[in-house]
């Protein structure tokens, strides 16, 4: 302990303030790429994956001139009679998709010019 405490002395503050800025930056992008995790970032006519447990299918979105038109294609199985979900959102608004299953939401919504999708939280009867 006494030879760390030499070291810290015999480096200039700069240098420590340096290395707590280092440090301080790290565990904020470990934060944010934690939080990242948990709702995933959408582009312009890239396929996503949707799973609501028996129903399952892919969403994109298209940038429009009334908003991001958001489509989402679902089929329970791959017998099932496949449906198509199509939605324009605005800045700050969501939609849902969602099956009786207790995992079975998943929220697509625009944030300014992005669009996120995420499990989403449902409220049980």
């Amino acid at each position: 302990m006494i030879n760390n405490v030499a070291v810290l002395d015999s480096q200039p503050l700069g240098e420590i303030a340096m290395s707590i800025r280092k440090t301080l930056f790290a565990v904020v992008f470990g934060i944010a790429s934690m939080t990242a995790a948990q709702a995933e970032g959408l582009r312009p006519i890239e396929a996503k994956s949707i799973d609501l447990g028996g129903v399952s299918g892919i969403a994109y979105y298209t940038v429009e001139r009334d908003g991001f038109r958001v489509v989402a294609t679902l089929a329970q199985g791959e017998a099932g009679t496949p449906i198509r979900v199509v939605s324009t959102l605005a800045p700050g608004q969501r939609v849902v998709l969602s099956t009786p299953q207790p995992a079975g939401a998943i929220e697509i919504s625009r944030q300014g010019d992005s669009v996120l999708v995420r499990k989403a939280n449902t409220a049980t009867n």
